[in-house]
């Protein structure tokens, strides 16, 4: 039930929808007569000019993908956890091959680290995360198309039940049943690495986080593309939701997770 919720409620107060839906009462207002209707749709246009002119997206996901640097990788790694996201589950049935979206990194970049560590496993993390699931998972997806790519099936750990980053932390913990003293690294989008960590972390699974799927370039600079802008400005609207929403929820154990303090790592 929660999760349907968080699917339905995101859906109505994502920025573009709620703009939208703003704008419309707004023209309600307008033919109405309302006093104050032509001062709350100036207000709502000036929303939308500022997302058109200003790196609004930019800003919000900077932080997000800033938090965590490229690690340094040890010379054994034991496992690799891929997070799923990057599959179009309805596209794959519709057409009968693999629909990768704009997070297709997560899986380029794991297939390139299996092949650099041979020996690790692969634990590829991800169901259906549609309200009424099919019989069909992401990492059934994603392992047919690795199949395909030249990777040992013998590798491949499938966890198919998970439909949010924090059941990928727990189911994964327990298909992985990682020791003390491995090296397991957690692959997903930089954007998402802070909640993805902050879930494992509580979920007492301790990965060394490998970001990947980068969304901004440099500094973010003024520009005239609304729809590229909001785009990127809902994503990162969606993972700082998701970063409060976690910590009410006590899915993660810190608002704004961070590298350990001994973390291995380097700035990239």
């Amino acid at each position: 039930m929660l999760y349907a919720f968080s699917k339905i409620f995101w859906n109505l107060v994502q920025p573009g929808n709620l703009l939208v839906l703003l704008l419309a009462l707004g023209v309600v207002g307008l033919w109405l007569r309302r006093r104050r209707a032509r001062l709350f749709v100036s207000a709502v246009t000036l929303a939308f000019v500022a997302v058109l002119v200003f790196p609004v997206g930019g800003w919000a996901i900077l932080p997000l993908e800033e938090r965590f640097p490229q690690p340094l990788l040890p010379s054994r790694i034991d496992g690799i956890v891929l997070l799923g996201g990057a599959i179009n589950i309805g596209t794959t049935q519709a057409h009968g091959q693999a629909a990768l979206n704009r997070f297709a990194e997560r899986i380029t970049a794991s297939a390139a680290l299996a092949r650099q560590f041979p020996e690790a496993k692969l634990l590829i993390s991800g169901g259906d995360p549609r309200i009424a699931p099919g019989e069909l998972s992401e990492a059934d997806i994603t392992r047919s198309l690795l199949l395909s790519l030249g990777l040992d099936d013998s590798r491949m750990l499938l966890e198919k039940r998970s439909r949010n980053t924090y059941e990928n932390a727990v189911y994964s913990k327990a298909m992985a049943q990682p020791q003390p003293g491995q090296v397991w690294l957690l692959v997903t989008s930089a954007f998402h690495m802070p909640r993805a960590v902050g879930c494992f972390r509580a979920a007492g699974f301790d990965t060394l986080p490998y970001p990947v799927d980068y969304q901004t370039a440099d500094l973010p600079a003024i520009g005239f593309s609304f729809a590229s802008e909001l785009e990127l400005f809902e994503l990162a609207v969606h993972e700082w939701v998701g970063l409060v929403s976690y910590r009410i929820l006590g899915r993660i154990d810190s608002l704004f997770p961070g590298p350990a303090p001994t973390s291995s790592s380097t700035a990239r």
